[in-house]
């Protein structure tokens, strides 16, 4: 096993083709100037909420910090959250079909992860996902890996059931107007991008790239995050 900052992957030419996989996405990426808010209060309450909840995500720099710190090893790409922010509207399908919001996930401490059939560097770490969610998923913790392939779900399902994927649930976005959002928000360079999000839906730290998500770094790592 690797340690310090030895990456399980090929760091350098998969970061290289998640950065390709992010121009690709942009070129078919469709734009969306407004997305509805779940309900009908007038915009200028949407947007006081949203300022309340970045504001009280803002007061918890110190701990993103201290759990970032955490990241070492196969996650040590890991970057502490500067400063965490509400993402509590993120907006995309859940395993029913059903449009949903990270605020759905109230409580459960969530890695939120954007991945597609196209990215090679995606491919190569749902296994690692599937692993973490399989031992650490429950009420407190749960990967939700979001699929943002345009179309269908076809090819995603038949990739997914190729590798053996059992555990995750099938989260989706044929938008891509959450990728759009998390790279408007500074997030993103491309794909796969992983966000580690607490119960209050507070981003407590992010990276770009892949990362060996199985790994005891990556589950220390959750379990700091879970923790009080």
């Amino acid at each position: 096993m690797a340690d310090g900052k030895r990456f399980f992957f090929p760091a350098t030419r998969l970061i290289l083709a998640a950065l390709v996989a992010g121009v690709l996405a942009g070129a078919v990426a469709v734009y969306v100037s407004e997305s509805g808010s779940g309900n009908n209060a007038a915009p200028g309450k949407v947007a006081a909420a949203a300022g309340k909840d970045d504001a009280a995500c803002a007061a918890k720099a110190g701990r993103a910090k201290q759990i970032a710190a955490k990241a070492v090893g196969q996650v040590a790409a890991l970057q502490p959250a500067d400063p965490p922010q509400s993402l509590k509207s993120l907006a995309f399908n859940g395993p029913d079909g059903k449009p949903m919001t990270l605020a759905d996930h109230a409580g459960k401490t969530v890695l939120l992860n954007l991945w597609a059939t196209w990215c090679a560097p995606c491919r190569a770490e749902m296994p690692a996902l599937d692993a973490l969610q399989k031992e650490k998923g429950g009420n407190a913790f749960e990967v939700v890996a979001v699929n943002v392939d345009t179309g269908d779900d076809t090819k995603p399902k038949k990739f997914l059931k190729e590798i053996g994927v059992e555990t995750l649930g099938f989260y989706r976005d044929p938008t891509i107007a959450l990728f759009n959002e998390v790279k408007t928000r500074g997030l993103a360079l491309g794909l796969p991008v992983t966000m580690l999000i607490d119960g209050e839906g507070c981003l407590i730290a992010h990276m770009n790239g892949p990362a060996e998500w199985s790994s005891p770094d990556a589950k220390r790592l959750v379990e700091a995050a879970v923790g009080p």
